[in-house]
């Protein structure tokens, strides 16, 4: 049997400055893989599901590439536990390498093929790469973590004032891949699924929206956000490169970035945050959960035209502007008074860029039940939010060219009654 050094793509879709790749690299012999998780696939009911059309789009890249100096990109379909048995049976591993993933099922996961491979002699290596700190690397002063961003936040720029971003040039280091010739990739229907038409923002950083993302950020009509957040999910751009032009370009973004890495951590710290609300006692709140109302939001039928024209957004594209998110996810919880994990739910099936921690994170802050999150006397307006962020209705305009005529819908609820709803029911947890 062959000796290699195998080095696992996640999260880390790039052959630049990726760190556990450059740590394999030195190793040499590396067998790049990658598994089409096979329990994570049979949880997605839509099988023109955009994200899996653009992992393998990224996939046929990273193969193509690593073909130019000799070697290739070995691509299961299984869980990954029967991908290793396979491998262990195919060549002599020498040792594992992978970059470091902090949700609870990739944790599970992880610690399962570490077992199984220490079993047989096999080490397994693991690196920091989607985040600048991690775990217990910014907590508080007794050890504990943060659970409110702004000191939080205070910690994280006092440590980075101390270091030198170090960057890991695996891109250089190329020559020391296992050659081989070309594996076959299989099929996207091999895997269940089909091609989509997906449009993926570039992966360049403009550093022209960096520099005015606090002037146009709140402004679903202006192209004010810089659109990476794909990319950062799957790793097609490196989190040090970015944090090193947030740094230089813009504090505003450089603080969204934090949050990531906030929110990342609060799901690390605290796993139960996935199915239950950080501040326990919201999970007494009483839900009205009417379905028929929850279809009309899921479609943009709401009869409110910024969170109509938000659920549009999404449903075509698999983007939504932040602000408009918040808006919408607002008007559900406290309007419509709709269990915030129903929205999360449909967020994780629609978003391009979904990422667990970071869409937990902000439906929790909209619901109230999160951990630094919006007092929950604090609703939205979504007459006053289109005022102040979409006075022009250029954006609602866009995506719902029925506004303003008799084919729109008149509004599901009364903004008004809504809002005293929501203050009673959830005064009622904490008396």
């Amino acid at each position: 049997m062959k000796k290699v050094t195998v080095f696992w793509f996640r999260r880390d879709l790039r052959l630049f400055d990726n760190h556990a790749f450059f740590q394999a690299l030195q190793k040499g012999n590396v067998l790049p893989i990658f598994i089409f998780d096979k329990i994570i696939l049979q949880k997605l009911e839509n099988k023109n599901d955009h994200r899996i059309s653009f992992i393998y789009d990224e996939l046929i890249n990273l193969k193509a590439e690593l073909e130019l100096h000799e070697s290739s990109l070995y691509v299961f379909h299984d869980n990954p536990l029967n991908a290793f048995k396979r491998l262990t049976q195919e060549f002599q591993i020498e040792a594992l390498y992978f970059n470091q993933d902090y949700e609870p099922y990739a944790i599970s996961r992880d610690k399962s093929i570490v077992q199984y491979l220490t079993v047989l002699n096999i080490p397994v290596y693991t690196y920091k790469d989607q985040v600048i700190y991690e775990k217990n690397e910014i907590v508080k002063p007794d050890g504990k973590p943060y659970t409110i961003f702004t000191p939080y936040m205070r910690k994280w720029k006092e440590e980075f004032k101390k270091i030198q971003i170090q960057h890991f040039a695996s891109e250089n280091l190329l020559r020391n891949l296992y050659k081989t010739s070309s594996f076959k990739l299989p099929s996207l229907s091999d895997i269940g699924f089909q091609k989509t038409n997906y449009i993926i923002p570039s992966k360049e950083i403009n550093n022209e929206i960096i520099k005015n993302y606090d002037k146009n950020r709140d402004f679903p009509s202006i192209n004010g956000t810089s659109k990476l957040s794909v990319h950062l999910r799957f790793g097609t751009i490196s989190i040090r490169l970015l944090i090193e032009s947030a740094k230089i370009l813009n504090e505003t973004y450089l603080n969204e970035l934090i949050w990531r890495e906030f929110y990342m951590m609060i799901l690390y710290h605290f796993p139960s945050v996935e199915n239950h609300s950080f501040k326990t006692v919201y999970d007494k709140v009483e839900w009205v959960n009417n379905e028929s109302y929850f279809d009309a939001w899921c479609n943009g039928k709401t009869g409110y035209p910024i969170v109509d024209a938000g659920m549009h957004e999404l449903n075509k594209t698999g983007f939504m502007h932040n602000r408009v998110r918040m808006i919408t996810a607002s008007f559900l919880t406290k309007h419509l008074l709709t269990d915030w994990r129903w929205g999360e739910a449909y967020f994780a099936q629609k978003l391009l860029d979904y990422e667990l921690s970071s869409n937990n994170g902000g439906w929790q802050w909209a619901a109230s039940t999160g951990c630094d999150a919006v007092p929950y006397f604090r609703i939205f307006n979504p007459d006053l939010q289109t005022k102040r962020f979409d006075p022009d209705y250029e954006y609602i305009r866009k995506w719902i060219p029925e506004f303003n005529t008799n084919d729109y819908p008149k509004p599901i609820i009364d903004h008004t009654f809504a809002r005293e709803r929501a203050i009673k029911t959830y005064k009622k947890v904490h008396q």
